[in-house]
């Protein structure tokens, strides 16, 4: 994705700032040397944070989207973007596929999942139990990393090994003397030893119970000064940490932090992520906030160490603060996570990720100006069901996203349109028939609570029907994701607008409430689909998306 600018550049362009505007030099000046939480409002969940060199890498959930498990990287913790996939195909069976309407694996999938750096041999792994049975390890090798001073030259993802057991939000640790362990389990904690080159288990041990019976997961294991920690999240609202002298303990246990509040109204708790240190060896927790309907979004704080080896969380007063010094000065820069981007090059950017894995021969990079072709995949009139649904993340608290398409090869039956994407979803496209293409707002799309379909959807309001020789419309989708998860019982609202010109848009049937619900866990998104209700054939091109605060 192409972006433009710096991210606090890019808010005041947004906004109508100038450059001479005084309010807009303040907040830049601020920026060089504190930060505002959340440090990326968007849905980045079960996040796992490690540093290697001058970079800092972040690896997350991604449940049956595809790719799976993307990888961000930043300089200073704060300003991420997204650069890899672990997962270039989820390997995990065919339902992963979406191959129909009792066939597909919504909810499942990559969950809390981890990835290290090994320094030995210039290979980044990735490791996930799916779905409660198997453990899937994916290895970048020859990264380049090693020797350009964290930099990947070159993400050479590929399936490693399959291990025939779960390692329950894991936690990968390289330890220093090469040997990898895995810190796994919900309320038994587990470590596993792997072999010299991390595709088989040689031993695992049960390292810690709760003596109260506690329910805890989503490990992190570390090794500082000599001492192993494991770091467990009881849900949703603490972090523990465990310390000891030994991988195989026995752990200590102290709390982190429990039900602290702060720094969003109507979110949950900061809980469940990682801690990383900075070259100079300053120490940060970053973890998430159940934040829905926009999902879960990471936030950072310092920390400190007692002189006894535990580290305690720096609060403002008793909560977590709202804005801190900027962990890292740096004139490194990655790009803004708003703009444009016009599907140019060989492959999309890892803003993007299919609702499943996608049928490679129904979509492609046309070049140019022409953007990216997507033909119709499945005949179908249910949207859960059509494969090759693109969808990107809702930056918050207030977004537009925004698909400039062309339309004028749409076949007899097609669906197309701009679509708010989640279990209770709704769009605004074209409904294709014979030679004509109505503009409609479709709403109340919806799964049941084991994510077969309850509702394809209705027809809420019509726009114009496009002429024979339309091409190109713009479908906008307006967002408010806003926590309302928390403390209040306000639904955020999504409007959709279209325009003919891209100029001026006008708005199609009314605002749809969205959902606070968890149980997806994942947080709505923007996306773009096309599919067949009769036969294939048809195609849209998307010419561009754009991502903009309102």
């Amino acid at each position: 994705m192409r972006f433009r600018g710096l991210w606090l550049l890019t808010i005041g362009t947004l906004g109508g700032f100038s450059s001479a505007n005084p309010m807009l030099e303040a907040a830049v000046a601020e920026r060089a040397t504190t930060f505002t939480n959340p440090i990326l409002w968007e849905d980045y969940p079960d996040l796992d944070v490690f540093r290697v060199e001058d970079v800092f890498y972040y690896s997350s959930s991604t449940f049956a989207f595809s790719p799976g498990a993307p990888v961000l990287k930043s300089y200073d913790l704060v300003n991420w973007t997204p650069v890899s996939h672990s997962v270039p195909t989820l390997n995990f069976g065919s339902k992963y596929n979406l191959n129909n309407a009792t066939d597909r694996a919504y909810v499942k999938g990559i969950w809390a999942s981890s990835l290290r750096y090994r320094q030995s041999n210039d290979q980044f792994y990735w490791v996930g139990c799916v779905e409660s049975s198997k453990t899937y390890i994916w290895t970048a090798v020859s990264s380049g990393a090693g020797q350009n001073s964290g930099e990947v030259t070159n993400w050479n993802w590929s399936a490693k090994a399959t291990l025939n057991k779960c390692y329950y939000d894991c936690g990968l640790l390289v330890d220093d003397d090469d040997t990898m362990y895995v810190a796994y389990g919900n309320s038994k904690i587990m470590v596993a030893q792997l072999n010299s080159d991390g595709s088989a288990e040689v031993k695992s041990q049960q390292v810690y119970v709760d003596p109260a019976g506690a329910y805890i997961e989503g490990s992190r294991m570390y090794k500082i000064n000599g001492t192993y920690y494991i770091l467990v999240t009881k849900p949703a609202s603490a972090e523990w940490v465990l310390k000891s002298k030994s991988p195989w303990g026995p752990y200590e246990k102290q709390v982190l932090v429990d039900s602290i509040s702060g720094p969003l109204s109507n979110a949950g708790y900061s809980h469940q992520g990682g801690i990383v240190n900075t070259k100079d060896n300053r120490w940060y927790y970053v973890a998430f906030m159940d934040s829905y309907p926009g999902g879960r979004i990471p936030v950072a704080a310092p920390l400190t160490w007692t002189s006894d080896g535990w580290p305690q969380l720096v609060k403002d007063g008793s909560a977590w603060g709202k804005t801190y010094p900027l962990p890292v000065q740096t004139s490194k820069t990655v790009p803004a996570p708003v703009g444009k981007d016009d599907f140019q090059g060989t492959s999309l950017s890892h803003e993007w990720e299919w609702n499943h894995n996608p049928d490679t021969t129904r979509f492609k990079l046309l070049g140019g100006s022409r953007g990216l072709q997507l033909s119709t995949a499945t005949v179908t009139n249910d949207l859960f069901t059509a494969r090759n649904t693109l969808t990107h993340r809702i930056i918050g608290p207030k977004s537009s996203g925004t698909f400039r398409i062309d339309v004028s090869n749409m076949a007899d039956g097609d669906h197309a349109g701009a679509v708010l994407f989640r279990d209770v979803a709704a769009y605004i496209g074209i409904h294709k028939s014979s030679s004509s293409a109505q503009l409609v707002f479709v709403n109340n799309l919806s799964l049941n609570s084991d994510w077969t379909t309850k509702s394809t959807g209705t027809v809420a309001a019509t726009g114009p029907t496009l002429d024979s020789a339309a091409t190109d419309i713009w479908l906008r989708v307006q967002a408010d994701i806003t926590p309302a998860f928390s403390g209040t019982t306000v639904q955020r609202t999504t409007t959709f607008h279209y325009s003919t010109d891209g100029s001026k848009f006008i708005q199609l049937g009314s605002a749809f409430p969205m959902t606070n619900s968890y149980t997806f866990f994942t947080g709505y998104r923007y996306g773009i689909f096309n599919h067949a209700t009769k036969s294939l054939g048809g195609q849209i091109n998307v010419k561009s998306f754009t991502m903009q605060l309102v």
